[in-house]
Order: C-alpha cells, then sequence, then structure tokens
C-alpha cells in the first residue's frame, strides 16, 4: 500500500519544530511548520506568561480536509509563520488525542460564534481564557471572512493597546459559562419524551432522499438505533420505514466506498452522492452495528451484506498486526481530496472492456465529463461510484438474473479495486484510541453473534486483548487514552472506560466468557470512582485525577457517535440487571435527573441516550445448561439472531462444581438447568417466569414483558 507522504518539497529542508518529538500523525503533520509550534503543556503557557502574548491555539486532526488546507495555505506560509511567531505563543492540538481539551474550546466557539468544525482556532489569555474564536481561516481576507494576514496584526495591536480589557472580558465571560453549564432538572414522562423524540426525529426526515436534515448530511447511526427500538416497543411502522429508507439510501449513495467498502464521513448534498471522503473507524463501528440491527429487525440480507463489508473493510485496511485499530483513513491524497476514490469515464473503460464497461456504467452512473458537476461544481469532470436503481430493475433491463447481476457486478468491483491499489493511498492515522476500539470491539461481538461468524469474534477478542495488555493497569483498573509506536500514554477519558466496557459487555454475551464480564465490571468500578458526580449524577470527560480544564464538562449531546454518558447509562442498566445491586438504579436515576433539563429542550439530539429509557423496563434471560450441550447451543444461537434490544442474556453453566459467574453474580446460584436439560428463566421487575426448555416459550414470554 503506497501511502501519501505529506512531508514534501520545502518542508524536508526545514528544522523541525518542537512537534517532531510526538507520537501524534497530526502534530507530526506540522513538525516542519515554519511556525514555532508547541505541544499542550506548560511550557507554552508558562512562556506566554513570561512574554505576555496571548496564545494561538489551533486544533485538528490527521485526516481532516480543511485542516490539511489551512495547513498549506498558512502554517506552512513563511510570512504568516513570521507574524504567529512574533504576536503569539502557538500550541497544536489533536482533538483525538485530547477530547478534553477540544471539548472545552469547541463549546466556548459554538457559544461564541453559534457554530463550530475543524481546525477550531482559539486565541486566549496566558491563563487559557479564550477571547476569540474561529474555524479554518484562509491566508487572505474574502468578502465577510478576515484572512490571517489582517488577522494577527489587528489582535496583536488589540492586545497591546486593551489587554487588560481582553483579559477582564475574557474571565466574565468563562465565569459566565461556568456558571450556566449546570442545567437545573425538570419533571420528566419517559413514554412522553420518547414520543417526542421520535415526532422530532420524523419532522427533520427527509423523505426524499432520507437521512435527517438538509446538508451537509451525515449517517447518524444512533438516531437510527432509536427508531429500530421505538419500532420494536411500539409497533410503529413509519419508524421502520424510516431506518429502512435511510440505510438503503446512505448505502446507494457515494457516502458508501462500492469498491473498497466502509462509510466515508459524510455527504456534502442532499442525495448521499458527494461524500467528504476521510474515514474514521468510529463511523465503521456506528454503521456496522446500525445493519446489523437492521438485519435482525428485518432478516433482509442487503442488510447483512453491508454490515459483513464494513467489517471486511475495518480487518483489512485498519487492523495493526497485534489487532487492534488504527483511527482513520484521510479525505486527501496527493493533496487532492477524493482522488483515491474517483474514476473518469476513460480509465473506467479501460480498466473494464466491453465486457464490463455497459453494465458498470449504468449501474455506478459514470459519466464521460464526470457525474457530479450538476451537484457540486467540483473534482474536474470525475465520476464518483453511487447507485439510484435496484438489482432486480438493472437485471431486468439487462436481460440477466439478478444472481448473475451481482455476479458481475462483484467482478467490476474487483477489477476496480485491483487498479486502485496501484495508486497513492490516502494517509492512514495509525494511532491507536482505546474509546475507538471499544465501539468496534462491541460491533464486531454482535456481528459475531447475530451472523454465526468466528472469525468477527476472534477479531474482537484480539483487539480487547491488545489493550487489556497494552493500555490497562490491572492494579488500578486505569485505562490509558492514546497507543502509538510502542507507547500507551495519556490518561483515559470517561469515553475510554464506558465504551471499552460496552465492548467487553457484547463480547461477553457473544461466547459467555466470564473474563470479559470481570473486566466491565472492574472498569466500571473506576469510572464511578474517578468520573461520577456524586452532588449532582453523570459521569465528566476527565476524572478526579485529571488535568484541571477551564470547564470540566460531561457530555451529553449525541453527535458522530453516543456520548459517554448515553453509553455510561446503558452500561449501568446491563450491569445493573445482571448483578441486581441497588447502587446501579441510584445512578441510574440521577443520570436521567441530571441530564433532563437540558434533554426536554431538542430531545432529538440525545437519542442514544434516550433510547436507552426503553432498557429500563426490559427483560433478564438466565440461560442454565452445559456449554457444550447441543440444545443449549441451538437456544444461544436462535436468541442471538432475535432483535430484542431491551433483553440482557446471562449465562449459567451447569458442566462445573463452582461456575466463575456466581463470584460476580451471587445469585446465580439458585438458577439450576432442570431435568438435566438446557433451561431459560425469563425476568423482568425483579420477578421471574416459570423455567422452560423450549426457546420459542422463551420468545412469547419477551413478547408478553
Amino acid at each position: 500500500m503506497k501511502l501519501f507522504n505529506f512531508h514534501r518539497n520545502n518542508r524536508k529542508n526545514r528544522e523541525p519544530n518542537r512537534l517532531i518529538n510526538e507520537k501524534s500523525p497530526y502534530l507530526l503533520q506540522h513538525s516542519r511548520n515554519p511556525v514555532d509550534w508547541y505541544p499542550w503543556g506548560e511550557e507554552a503557557f508558562e512562556r506566554a506568561k513570561r512574554e505576555n502574548k496571548p496564545v494561538f491555539l489551533s486544533i485538528g486532526y490527521s485526516t481532516c480536509h480543511w485542516c490539511h488546507v489551512m495547513e498549506r495555505e498558512c502554517f506552512n506560509d513563511e510570512q504568516i509563520a513570521a507574524l504567529l511567531n512574533k504576536a503569539f505563543v502557538c500550541v497544536k492540538v489533536d482533538r483525538e488525542e485530547r477530547p478534553d481539551i477540544d471539548d472545552v474550546y469547541m463549546y466556548f466557539c459554538q457559544v461564541i460564534t453559534g457554530g463550530g468544525g475543524w481546525p477550531l482556532t482559539m486565541i486566549m489569555t496566558p491563563e487559557k481564557l479564550p477571547f476569540f474564536a474561529a474555524t479554518y481561516i484562509p491566508r487572505e481576507t474574502s468578502g465577510n471572512l478576515i484572512g490571517m494576514l489582517d488577522l494577527i496584526p489587528q489582535v496583536e495591536e488589540l492586545w497591546k493597546m486593551r489587554q487588560e480589557e481582553i483579559k477582564g472580558s475574557a474571565l466574565q465571560f468563562t465565569n459566565s459559562l461556568r456558571m450556566f453549564s449546570v442545567v437545573p432538572s425538570v419533571e420528566t414522562n419517559d413514554e412522553a419524551l420518547l414520543k417526542e423524540t421520535y415526532t422530532q426525529i420524523v419532522e427533520q426526515y427527509d423523505s426524499t432522499s432520507g437521512g435527517f436534515g438538509d446538508t451537509p448530511k451525515f449517517p447518524s447511526p444512533h438516531t437510527i438505533l432509536f427508531l429500530l427500538r421505538y419500532w420494536k416497543k411500539t409497533g410503529e411502522q413509519k419508524a421502520l420505514d424510516i431506518s429502512e429508507h435511510t440505510l438503503k439510501a446512505m448505502r446507494d449513495g457515494g457516502l458508501y466506498d462500492h469498491i473498497g467498502f466502509g462509510f466515508h464521513r459524510y455527504a456534502t448534498d442532499k442525495e448521499w452522492r458527494v461524500p467528504h471522503f476521510e474515514k474514521m473507524l468510529y463511523d465503521q463501528a456506528m454503521m456496522a452495528l446500525t445493519y446489523t440491527e437492521a438485519y435482525q429487525a428485518t432478516e433482509k440480507e442487503e442488510y447483512a451484506k453491508t454490515a459483513q463489508e464494513i467489517i471486511s473493510y475495518v480487518l483489512r485496511d485498519l487492523r495493526n498486526e497485534q489487532g487492534a485499530f488504527f483511527c482513520a483513513e484521510d479525505s486527501d491524497s496527493e493533496g487532492i481530496e477524493g482522488k483515491y476514490y474517483t474514476w473518469s469515464a476513460e480509465e473506467s473503460e479501460k480498466l473494464l472492456g466491453k465486457e464490463y464497461k455497459e453494465l458498470a456504467f449504468r449501474t455506478f452512473n459514470i459519466r464521460h465529463g464526470g457525474n457530479v458537476e450538476e451537484i457540486m461544481g467540483r473534482f474536474d469532470g470525475m465520476n464518483i461510484l453511487y447507485r439510484d436503481e435496484s438489482v432486480n430493475k438493472l437485471s431486468a433491463e439487462f436481460g440477466i438474473s439478478s444472481e448473475e447481476f451481482e455476479k458481475r457486478i462483484e467482478a467490476v468491483r474487483s477489477r476496480l479495486l485491483t487498479a486502485r491499489k496501484h495508486r497513492i493511498h490516502p494517509m492512514r492515522d495509525e494511532k491507536i484510541l482505546t474509546d475507538w476500539n471499544g465501539l468496534m470491539i462491541a460491533a464486531l461481538a454482535r456481528a459475531s453473534r447475530v451472523f454465526e461468524n468466528d472469525e468477527y469474534y476472534n477479531a474482537a477478542r484480539q483487539a480487547v486483548d491488545f489493550l487489556l495488555d497494552n493500555v490497562y493497569d490491572k492494579t488500578g483498573h486505569s485505562l490509558k487514552h492514546r497507543w502509538k509506536d510502542g507507547e500507551a500514554a495519556i490518561a483515559g477519558y470517561a469515553d475510554d472506560y464506558v465504551f471499552l466496557t460496552w465492548g467487553l459487555l457484547e463480547l461477553y454475551e457473544s461466547r459467555f466468557d466470564t473474563r470479559y464480564l470481570g473486566e466491565a465490571i472492574s472498569l466500571n468500578k473506576h469510572l464511578v470512582d474517578h468520573f461520577w458526580d456524586h452532588i449532582n449524577g453523570g459521569f465528566f470527560t476527565v476524572a478526579d485525577y485529571g488535568e484541571e480544564m477551564l470547564l470540566r464538562r460531561k457530555e451529553i449531546f449525541d453527535d458522530a457517535y453516543p456520548s459517554a454518558n448515553s453509553i455510561g447509562l446503558l452500561n449501568q442498566i446491563v450491569l445493573g440487571r445482571i448483578m441486581t445491586s441497588p447502587d446501579f438504579d441510584e445512578r441510574i436515576s440521577m443520570m436521567k435527573r441530571a441530564f433532563s433539563g437540558e434533554i426536554v429542550r431538542a430531545p432529538s439530539l440525545f437519542s442514544a441516550f434516550i433510547m436507552n429509557y426503553m432498557l429500563t423496563n426490559g427483560a433478564e434471560v438466565i440461560i442454565a445448561g452445559r456449554m457444550d450441550d447441543p440444545e443449549t447451543q441451538e437456544m444461544l444461537k436462535e436468541l442471538g439472531h432475535q432483535f430484542l434490544p431491551d433483553t440482557v442474556l446471562v449465562f449459567k453453566p451447569t458442566d462445573t462444581e463452582n461456575p466463575e459467574i456466581v463470584k460476580y453474580v451471587d445469585f446465580l446460584k439458585d438458577y439450576q438447568a432442570h431435568e438435566g436439560r438446557v433451561t431459560a428463566y425469563v425476568c423482568t421487575d425483579r420477578s421471574c417466569k416459570p423455567p422452560v426448555h423450549d426457546t420459542q416459550k422463551v420468545l412469547e414470554y419477551l413478547k408478553a414483558a
């Protein structure tokens, strides 16, 4: 695989700055800028105080297209670098390594400007108090968008003339945000909140093209997960219809990589045809999980196929030799966005020949002169592959069976993939992040039992074992956030604990290896001990032993993936129902109260958190039996296929005298296999139905629960 090297041309001959000693690929991309960059740390802020200079903070990540643009236009420009070095102390942060810093200053940016994004640009006092916020800033002023050549001298002059006023206003503004960061709780009705969330999602639904809102259009997998659960709970067919329409539209559009598989970050148009081409691990995890659940709910093979293709991409292109998962692949190659993924009609025709040209052009909308001019006016005659006709219609049009059509399309894909491998591949960010790996582990574990796939289970297990061996302190049950080049660093955040715990719980439920349940319990205990807000409820992003920031925030907004508190709530519910401890019930109640005031304002923004409300009144199924018994295996297999989002499975082996599960779940010692056969106990509200041996009877109980 050829990987694009950003350190080219005049950069090679420059002396490196301080970032050359960092592990982050994003910081290393800036390590030969003429800007005198510092990594985040006291050295930078001490210098700012000593020299009485404001701090220029730039936050981004390695696969961010506009971060690359600003780096080329501004930070690699000698004139701008000289201005920056004279006026400021400059600090560069990788948001994926330091989400705590990004979270705080993105919050400030959103309040100051009404929006946000990356690259994130903040100018602040040496005391870290912000007084200017922006995202991408061009080299020169254009229209209403100020350029760096004008901005830097203006801020420099303002700091000289009105420094005390700036500091006073920045402190007052920060104190105001601290005061209003806690939203008072309100009384809520769970059923009414679920209904209102659903109503808002329907209002945002694009009935023409699928998805939610206008442009840019994001996948929002947790919104679909909510809709699937809402359909399951209420029988509301429209919730399922919206989910299916959106899932099909995303899969058919250019958002999906039809050649190498996997989803791009988002679409820049309503029809899902023109993507922002970067590929993120968290998107693959959440989309694989969503298509897997859609298959469980509908038994439609197209959803299973999509989930399996996403996983094949991740296992092929985003896994290191030890089994952990890399962060992302860039949107750019050779400095051009989407170059790796787009095709000219002439190249396609040459590669496919007469045998496949007409079929491929019709299926993927390949046109001479390109297929995206009428959408975005970009990509200069190139084609982004997307589909807008069904297999049945196309196969009928070509007079072949659907099976033969799929066979030929696979031949097309294979030829184009082989050709694409010879292109310069987008840069891959090879950081290992604990939280994103946790998401992928959860998706793999779920897929392993739904599709009865040992490869997926072994991949999830291998990734977990890597994390437990490399970023986990077994004595203190604490995690590091990032592993790179043999080094584990940065104290873990709430996301690391909750997502890895989720992955461990999914892994436990896939094969009922008690070791993973034990580790989930230990991680959750550390989370509660060091991240829990004992006064108001909810989990802080940073531990009580972490670096002190201007604000100690608790994230609840479900953005590209669910928030730490959304999955934290899920884990408290699942572990609470396995362990039957009142401590979990108390935390669940506190979390609902803590975020109620914020959630009721716009519940659709918190769909992952709210969908876990539906778990509160769910069921536990305790299965007692011998793991090597075919009848036991058949019951576990059948329940694994079912869409049972509000059901927790626990297995009590009877083929050992003292099963290890009893060490964690004491009450299980009372559950026995009757008559020497696998026996299931369906329990709701701390009360169990009569034990049964038949899977269909279990499903009847669950349906009536």
